[in-house]
């Protein structure tokens, strides 16, 4: 088994959620990501939802994809299968309140499905009750931001996947149009909605502390 293609990157689990999309899947949805509180990682084909039990210690997401489809690591904590189709080739991993984190260039359109596993989540979520327990005073602040940083574990979600075998069917059909003159047909937005595409932009600067740990 030989793996073709590795990216990660880490982002901050604003309200307990990381995104992973294709670039031009433009909107959430509410019953995947209510599916995400059940069973960790769950999506609607376009959009994948990470769910963290906390949210301000960084995760890392890290998308792998191999030759062969892989089996999930025996120590795992749990792993689900999932599927996702790319239609422009690049995976954007998004945090809600910070705006994207990094985005990842497929090596071609597709579905992909494979499985998404993930470690530390519940020892992250322990230390981070830890750290809260400290009295607000005027160091409270500095306390926490100097204790997220140190976090002895890291939490990580890996996205583990087969490269597709065929391409995705909008991408197939707007190659057939291409080939034959005729104008391609525009991109799949069912249940969408039309705000603007979000470009790689991390953010920059200090965080600002969650409602859970400031109390608001």
């Amino acid at each position: 088994m030989a793996l073709l293609a590795e990216y990660s990157c880490k982002a901050t689990p604003a309200r307990r959620v990381v995104e992973v999309y294709d670039a031009d899947a433009y909107l959430g949805d509410d019953d995947a990501m209510a599916a995400a509180r059940r069973q960790v990682v769950a999506g609607n084909g376009y959009h994948l939802y990470l769910r963290s039990l906390q949210p301000d210690i960084d995760v890392e997401v890290t998308i792998r994809i191999w030759d062969t489809p892989p089996t999930p690591p025996a120590d795992a904590e749990d792993h689900v299968p999932v599927s996702i189709e790319s239609e422009t080739g690049t995976l954007v991993v998004n945090q809600l309140e910070y705006g994207p984190a990094g985005e990842m260039s497929l090596p071609h359109p597709g579905i992909y499905e494979g499985h998404a596993w993930w470690e530390n989540r519940q020892a992250t979520a322990d230390y981070y009750t830890v750290t809260l327990d400290h009295p607000t005073d005027h160091s409270f602040e500095d306390h926490l931001a100097q204790a997220w940083n140190s976090c002895p574990v890291s939490e990580r979600y890996v996205l583990d996947s087969p490269t597709p075998a065929h391409r995705s069917p909008s991408t197939t059909r707007n190659s057939d149009h291409a080939a034959s003159g005729r104008s391609p047909t525009a991109p799949r937005t069912a249940g969408r909605t039309d705000r603007p595409r979000r470009s790689y932009r991390p953010s920059r600067g200090r965080r600002r502390m969650s409602s859970t740990a400031t109390g608001e």
